[in-house]
């Protein structure tokens, strides 16, 4: 078995926890851009679709003791005719195996920090056993949830509820360790998160923070580099003109305090960096956590 060897940022060891791949549909995570464009970017297979990573970030603090993962992937609770549909690929990773590879069992997970409930996000935090019944996958986890997400989540418009399953949330709600944070909520010094709206109500971007360096959890606000120019907004964005006012902020921040960002779907890229050219913004560097300097 390959071991992950952690990043050390500060007092927190960083890894990435590859989840497994899947497939979307790239006129709906591209939007009003035309196919011309975005698949110059990233190809489309014969049904349209694109590859996409589900890559969740595992932290743990020297300073608490406690261990975050932030996401979950979307899990193995699929039937076949949704696997076909989203292509998953579980040959390429698993949240179990990356977890091994990190030295970690789901025992060892103290916090689970979602940057938002959409199925590919949280879906890995449940399983079904042998007999059929769902269990937790994480039994001593605190489940932290924004607060404005989970009412999101829990009462859904009719446009977002096909991304939010029962079987994903009711165990979550069930468990006695669901923790409700504020917009503003820090975990622990260098460990916070940005909100942001425009994809859903309440999504969570995590930041940490060393010295002069930052990370972010880039979540769904650019779901992959080729997001980043502002005009490219996903269908699945509830609010798009929201998602274009919080990238145009954070991405002029971003590029003038060189942050880094870790690339939830993003297949190709791990963390990437901005740059900003005439007003316009694109990505900089690729790279991995161990290449941050």
């Amino acid at each position: 078995m390959q071991k992950i060897t952690p990043f050390q940022f500060g007092h927190f060891e960083l890894s990435p926890v590859e989840t497994g791949r899947f497939l979307l549909d790239g006129g709906a995570m591209f939007g009003v851009v035309p196919k011309t464009l975005w698949s110059r970017e990233i190809p489309a297979d014969e049904k349209n679709r694109i590859k996409m990573a589900m890559r969740s970030l595992l932290i743990k603090s020297n300073l608490t003791g406690k261990t975050y993962l932030i996401d979950t992937g979307s899990g193995d609770k699929f039937d076949d005719k949704m696997t076909a549909i989203y292509g998953l690929d579980y040959d390429h990773s698993t949240l179990a195996g990356s977890l091994e590879m990190c030295e970690t069992a789901p025992e060892d997970v103290s916090d689970i920090i979602f940057s938002h409930l959409h199925f590919d996000h949280c879906g890995g935090t449940t399983t079904y056993d042998k007999d059929g019944n769902l269990k937790e996958v994480f039994p001593n986890a605190i489940y932290h949830v924004n607060k404005r997400h989970w009412e999101t989540a829990t009462n859904p418009n009719a446009r977002e509820k096909a991304s939010f399953f029962s079987e994903n949330l009711n165990p979550i709600k069930k468990s006695g360790r669901l923790h409700l944070v504020e917009d503003d909520h820090e975990f622990e010094p260098g460990l916070t998160v940005i909100p942001v709206n425009g994809h859903t109500i309440g999504q969570q971007l995590p930041v940490i923070k060393h010295q002069d360096k930052t990370i972010v959890f880039a979540a769904d606000l650019f779901p992959a580099a080729a997001h980043i120019p502002l005009p490219w907004i996903m269908g699945y964005d509830m609010e798009p003109k929201v998602t274009l006012a919080e990238k145009s902020e954070i991405l002029k921040k971003a590029a003038a305090e060189k942050w880094y960002f870790f690339m939830e779907h993003d297949a190709d890229n791990e963390v990437v960096t901005i740059k900003e050219e005439n007003g316009k913004y694109s990505m900089d560097r690729s790279l991995t956590l161990h290449d941050i300097s």
